[in-house]
C-alpha cells in the first residue's frame, strides 16, 4: 500500500492540516496518510509544546471517522529528539510492505538539507511538498518531489495557541470535536513551561 507520512507536532491539530491531507488523498496515488506525531521537533523549541499524548489524543479524535487516516506514536518510543530518518527506518522494518512518501510544506522542504540523514531519505523517499506562500519550492538537493496545488488557509497552530490564552473563539479553525476537547482539558490556557513528558 502506498502511505504517505505526515510528520509533525500538530500543537494542535487544525482544520488547515486536515484539507491537506483530504487534498492528497483525492489528487494523487496515495492510499492512505498516516500522521506521525513528533514528540519534539529538534527545529522546534520544546517549552510551547503540548504534552505528546494530548496532542496525540486531539489528532486521533479529529480524524476518528476517516479510514483513510491513521495515527501514529510511533516516535515516542524512539530516541528523542525525534529525526526523520530513524522514524523512516523503523517504519520500514515494522511494515515490510508498505511504499512510504513524506508529506511536508514547501517551508519545511527548504530546510531538508539541514535535516539528519538527509541524503538517505531523499534517495529512498518520494516527497510530497504543498505549498505554504512565501516558500519557492528550489530542488537543490535532488529529491524525487511532488508539488501539492492544496487549499491553503492561512491557520497556524501558534494563532489557535495565542486565541485560546486571550480567551477568544477557535471555533472552525479546527474541527468541533477537537474544539470542545481542548475547552474540556483547559489545553493551551497558558504557556506550557517544563519538559514536555512530564
Amino acid at each position: 500500500m502506498k502511505i504517505g507520512l505526515y510528520f509533525g507536532s500538530f500543537n494542535p491539530v487544525h482544520s488547515g492540516h486536515l484539507i491537506i491531507a483530504n487534498h492528497i488523498l483525492n489528487n494523487t496515488g496515495l492510499e492512505r496518510i498516516w500522521f506521525v506525531v513528533s514528540p519534539h521537533n529538534p527545529f522546534k523549541e520544546s517549552s510551547t509544546l503540548l504534552n505528546e499524548y494530548d496532542r496525540l489524543h486531539l489528532l486521533k479524535i479529529a480524524t476518528e471517522e476517516d479510514s483513510r487516516v491513521k495515527v501514529l506514536d510511533v516516535e515516542f518510543s524512539l530516541p528523542k529528539p525525534s529525526y526523520t530518518s530513524a522514524t523512516l527506518v523503523h517504519l520500514e522494518e515494522k511494515y515490510p510492505g508498505h511504499d512510504f512518501s513524506i508529506i511536508i510544506g514547501s517551508d519545511s522542504f527548504q530546510n531538508l538539507h539541514k535535516w539528519k540523514n538527509f541524503e538517505m531519505i531523499v534517495k529512498n523517499y518520494p516527497i510530497y511538498i504543498y505549498i505554504r506562500p512565501g516558500f519557492e519550492v528550489k530542488n537543490t538537493i535532488q529529491a524525487h518531489i511532488n508539488i501539492v496545488k492544496a487549499p491553503l488557509l492561512e491557520i497556524s497552530s501558534t494563532e489557535i495557541r495565542q486565541l485560546i490564552q486571550e480567551g477568544k473563539s477557535i471555533r472552525y479553525l479546527v474541527p468541533e470535536k477537537v474544539r470542545e476537547e481542548i475547552e474540556r482539558g483547559g489545553y493551551y490556557k497558558k504557556p506550557v513551561s517544563g519538559n514536555i513528558s512530564q
